[in-house]
C-alpha cells in the first residue's frame, strides 16, 4: 500500500443522483469519522507522523480544517460569482504555523463539525445546473466545476482519515 494514498487517488465520477447523495453524506459525516479516528490517541501518538516524511496526526487534523475551510469558500464563490479565480495556499507552510503547533486538535474537530454543517446545507439542494458552475484554479490553469470539487473534497476527508486509521493499525494502537 502507498502510505501517501491509502485509499488511492481521487477519481472523478459522472454526475448521478446516487453519487451526489454519497458524496454529500461524506461531507456531512466527515467530522465524526475524523473524531472517531483520533478519539483514543495520546499526545505522543498525535505527534507521530502517519508515514516517514509525512505530517503528524495533529498536523493532519488541522490540515483538514484548513483545507475544508478553503473548499467551502471556493464553492460558495463558485455559486455566487461567474467563474471566479480561486485563491490557492501553501498547505505545507500552513502545517508549520503556530496555531497547528499550539492549538489542541479538538478545536479543529469542533470547527469541522460547524463548517461541515454549513457546507452540507449550502450544497444539499443545488440544482443539476448549479453543479456545473465553475471556478478557475490558477495552479491547474483550468476551470473546475463544483461537481468535481464535491467529489474531490469527499475523497479528501476520507483520504486523511485513512492516513490516521492506517497508522493506528500499523502501530497496533
Amino acid at each position: 500500500m502507498d502510505l501517501r494514498f491509502p485509499i488511492g487517488h481521487y477519481e472523478p465520477q459522472p454526475f448521478s443522483a446516487a453519487q451526489k447523495r454519497s458524496w454529500l453524506q461524506d461531507i456531512q459525516f466527515l467530522p465524526g469519522l475524523l473524531e472517531n479516528a483520533i478519539e483514543n490517541l495520546d499526545e505522543p501518538q498525535l505527534s507521530t507522523p502517519y508515514r516517514d516524511g509525512g505530517w503528524t496526526v495533529k498536523q493532519v487534523v488541522h490540515h483538514v480544517a484548513d483545507s475544508h475551510m478553503n473548499a467551502y469558500i471556493r464553492m460558495k464563490l463558485g455559486l455566487t460569482e461567474d467563474n471566479p479565480v480561486i485563491k490557492t495556499y501553501e498547505e505545507g507552510l500552513w502545517a508549520e504555523l503556530d496555531d497547528v503547533k499550539n492549538v489542541p486538535i479538538n478545536m479543529s474537530i469542533t470547527l469541522l463539525y460547524t463548517l461541515h454543517t454549513r457546507w452540507h446545507a449550502a450544497l444539499l439542494h443545488l440544482t443539476d445546473e448549479q453543479w456545473k458552475r465553475t471556478v478557475f484554479h490558477p495552479v491547474k490553469k483550468a476551470n473546475v466545476d463544483l461537481w468535481y470539487m464535491l467529489g474531490n473534497y469527499a475523497w479528501h476527508g476520507k483520504h486523511h482519515v485513512a492516513h490516521i486509521t492506517s497508522l493506528i493499525e500499523r502501530k497496533g494502537w
